[in-house]
């Protein structure tokens, strides 16, 4: 059986997240997000080029979760695809191109974090019955998600 893949894209975040709604009430999650690239040299050590800065988006839930756990400056591995996207800034038509991302999760290599393997449905609910959650501060440890 073949192992079934999709695009992946890593980088970090370089606005403050947005959650918003689709024109149909389902929630969006919206960041300007930043790639760092790198050159190898010929002695083998890389030097950083020009960092290029794109749009990501999610839906639904995971637009939810991601907005709860994802503050700017984050670092994140994302798992979906590219797709071009037109629409009027000012007046003017604009092309551009967006990562829509299904699952993201911070990027292991550069977060430090404590998981909390309780099942999510009982976590959702112990958080319900005391308050409801709220975006937490930007801190050193954040909380996981999978991917």
């Amino acid at each position: 059986m073949a192992i079934r893949t999709q695009e992946s894209f890593s980088g970090f975040i370089a606005s403050d997240p947005q959650l918003s709604q689709t024109w149909k009430g389902d929630p969006r999650f919206y960041a300007r997000v930043g790639k760092e690239h790198f050159r190898r040299e010929d002695d083998g050590s890389f030097t950083q080029t020009e960092t290029s800065y794109h749009h990501l988006v999610m839906f639904g839930r995971s637009a939810e979760h991601a907005h709860a756990r994802f503050a700017k400056g984050d670092n994140f591995i994302a798992e979906g695809y590219a797709r071009e996207v037109n629409y009027e800034r000012d007046g003017q038509a604009v092309e551009s191109e967006e990562f829509v991302a299904k699952k993201i999760g911070h990027d292991t290599a550069r977060t430090r974090y404590d998981v909390d393997r309780t099942p999510r449905r009982a976590a959702e609910r112990e958080a319900v019955a005391v308050e409801p959650p709220t975006r937490p501060a930007q801190a050193p440890q954040s909380a996981a998600i999978g991917l």
